[in-house]
């Protein structure tokens, strides 16, 4: 395999999107219902003493597999009517809408937000902002941007420079909600599933304050009025109703993100965003980029089951990035969603949290919980070896947090000097003995991979292949610590790493007996182990995006791969034969 491929599938611009991107896909929680006009039936025979809820003529892409139930304890949630299994589909949506961020507005369609094909995109000429991959999906998104395209020149020509040039996604994205509705009609069923979508208006945050106000200022002047007193066109008939909006969209609103899981935006689905959370999830958000028609279905939204699922079991999705440890969990849930999750994750007692762990300061092959400044003294679950350099541990953790948030804000502005940063951290985050699964080490791990393939030269040498590998290989390791079977996280992590493995070496080595244990193998043993690594990839990905969906686009990607190894490995194994029986001397008879 070429390695030209593999890094143009890597290559990516920065996404100052509204949604941080996240290990996991993120949901929204909807906790309680706002809105009288649902009917309750009759309490269900269920755990959790959740009751039935109908929503006349809302949420019609809901299957008969699922229903909304509602609970005293979590609110509105979807709950399973039957057995489904890992793999299984459990719905599909079209989001009501969605918007790319800004960095990807000249490399994505606006209105299927596929990839540009090989004759590129084709760029509005009015506003010369958005792009489309053909005239179809341009008609298709006129009906919006025919406002939109106003309101970027608008924007555009009152701009202090061009980096601010064009307003972010969660302005252009409430404002695709605004003129839908006016499109749609205020009670529409459309309208109604945006307005029954939780709003926290009554309890937020005083964090949260800052980032409202903006995001009202500058709707405001996107959408050409002067003052909030003049959205009532839109259907906003005092400030409490756009601070209402703008809650409903900060609390409900997913990442859109290729079929590989790279954030390119954010996208708005009220059915899908009936789920609640849980950091132990057992289904996940996904876009497996699989129709046939992509111009008028994508992006399809799709909720797949990760785990087995009985029946009256809620369906639950990860809103924040599970690879986190507890407390910074729960301080993203506080922060963005105004909870305190109290799921099985968050509330048992864990020997050892591989999220926040370090090696046995004896090498007895287990680990200690990594030290805190409320509680330095922490010794091996094993042997119980006490771990001597906790401030070595605790001073390493701090710096490690610190170069990964200057490192993450450097990565598309000054990547040279972002793989400096985790080049130099990664070492000492390994000496100070966390484990692979250690947050912030993990996601270091991470970074470093994204960067290295990212500046990958022309002329690949075999260090720096090795090395990468290397890298995918610690980062996948430490995934499969945290995260079940069937994540698409994972799958996609493995199949990173079995497409670096079958890339062409460069300069195979000949293994001397001392070095035929190392990692990556080399020659007919990479080979064989890019094969099996992609194999496994396989099995994940078809968990992870749906049994239904082949995997997803990048399934079908692996899959060919596999083909392909299969034939090369069979090409070698028959040249090996070959080469035997041409060298064998054939002893005459006497």
């Amino acid at each position: 395999m070429s390695f030209a491929s593999l890094r143009s599938s890597r290559q990516s611009k920065e996404a100052k999107s509204f949604v941080k991107r996240s290990t996991d896909s993120v949901s929204s929680p909807i906790t309680t219902d706002r809105n009288s006009s649902n009917v309750v039936d009759d309490k269900l025979p269920s755990a959790n003493s959740a009751y039935l809820v109908h929503y006349d003529g809302l949420h019609k892409a809901l299957p008969p597999t699922l229903e909304i139930r509602t609970s005293s304890g979590s609110g509105r949630g979807l709950y399973a009517k039957k057995t489904l299994k890992a793999g299984f589909v459990l719905a599909a949506a079209t989001p009501h809408v969605n918007v790319l961020s800004t960095s990807y507005l000249d490399s994505y369609c606006s209105n299927c937000c596929g990839p540009a094909p090989q004759s590129g995109l084709k760029r509005c000429t009015k506003c010369r902002t958005v792009w489309y991959c053909s005239s179809k999906c341009q008609t298709n998104d006129w009906a919006l941007h025919k406002h939109e395209c106003s309101a970027l020149q608008r924007w555009a020509s009152s701009a202090p420079s061009s980096d601010v040039s064009v307003p972010s996604d969660a302005i252009r994205c409430i404002a695709r909600i605004l003129w839908t509705q006016q499109k749609e009609g205020f009670d529409s069923a459309w309208t109604r599933e945006i307005n029954l979508m939780q709003s926290h208006r009554s309890s937020l945050p005083s964090s949260s304050f800052e980032s409202h106000t903006h995001i009202a200022h500058s709707l405001v002047r996107y959408l050409g009025v002067s003052s909030p007193l003049e959205l009532e066109p839109f259907g906003l008939k005092s400030a409490g109703d756009l601070v209402d909006l703008i809650s409903r969209f900060t609390t409900n609103t997913f990442t859109l993100t290729t079929s590989s899981l790279t954030p390119i935006g954010v996208s708005v689905c009220p059915t899908i965003a009936l789920t609640n959370h849980s950091c132990e999830p057992n289904a996940v958000i996904v876009f497996p980029w699989t129709s046939s028609s992509p111009t008028t279905q994508e992006p399809l939204m799709h909720l797949v089951a990760i785990k087995d699922i009985e029946p009256d079991e809620e369906i639950v999705t990860a809103y924040i990035d599970t690879t986190l440890p507890r407390d910074l969990r729960q301080l993203q849930l506080k922060e963005t969603y105004n909870f305190t999750c109290s799921c099985s994750l968050c509330t048992r007692q864990l020997k050892v949290d591989p999220r926040a762990s370090v090696w046995c300061p004896k090498s007895c092959g287990r680990t200690c919980p990594a030290p805190t400044e409320e509680n330095s003294h922490t010794r091996c679950v094993e042997c119980n070896a006490v771990l001597s350099s906790t401030d070595a541990v605790l001073d390493a953790l701090r710096v490690g947090k610190e170069a990964l948030d200057k490192a993450t804000a450097l990565q598309y502005k000054d990547p040279a000097k972002a793989k400096q940063l985790t080049t130099n951290m990664i070492p000492i985050l390994t000496s100070a003995r966390l484990t692979p699964s250690c947050h912030p080490l993990l996601a270091m791990t991470r970074l470093h991979q994204e960067l290295l393939i990212a500046s990958l030269p022309t002329s690949l040498t075999q260090e720096v292949l090795d090395d990468t590998i290397r890298t995918a290989g610690k980062y996948s390791a430490g995934l499969s610590a945290l995260l079940p079977g069937g994540h698409p996280v994972r799958g996609v992590a493995l199949a990173e790493l079995g497409k670096l493995l079958a890339v062409d070496e460069p300069a195979p080595r000949t293994d001397a007996p001392a070095q035929q244990n190392t990692f990556p193998p080399s020659g007919p043993a990479r080979l064989k182990l890019a094969y099996e690594t992609l194999v496994r990839a396989h099995d994940e990905l078809v968990v992870g995006f749906g049994a239904d969906n082949g995997g997803g686009q990048v399934g079908r990607e692996v899959r060919e791969a596999i083909v392909s190894l299969e034939k090369e490995l069979g090409m070698w194994t028959q040249g090996i034969k070959n080469v035997l029986e041409d060298s064998q001397v054939k002893i005459p008879r006497s």
